[in-house]
């Protein structure tokens, strides 16, 4: 193990450590927590909104790209005679 690791590790806080932060932070942040965690779950729906509508729109170009290419190949076939 490299040494700069260990010496990250070790300055690293422990569980009694996070348990103290985390007490810390609910004392502090505890009145606004539930408008937090309200405008975090509006914003991971939006998000997953946004994510569903890219990839409707990225199977709509797939499926337009298809279309064109089987045209084209048609409109080849038509223009050389070949079956």
């Amino acid at each position: 193990m490299p040494e700069y690791i260990s010496y990250i590790q070790a300055w690293m806080p422990g569980t009694w450590e996070w348990l103290v932060i985390l007490i810390v932070a609910l004392l502090i942040f505890g009145k606004r927590l539930p408008e937090v965690a309200r405008n975090l779950g509006k914003s991971m729906t939006e998000f997953k909104k946004g994510l569903n509508e890219a990839k409707d729109i990225k199977d709509d170009l797939t499926k337009d790209a298809k279309n064109i290419q089987k045209d084209a190949e048609n409109q080849i076939k038509d223009a050389g005679g070949a079956d």
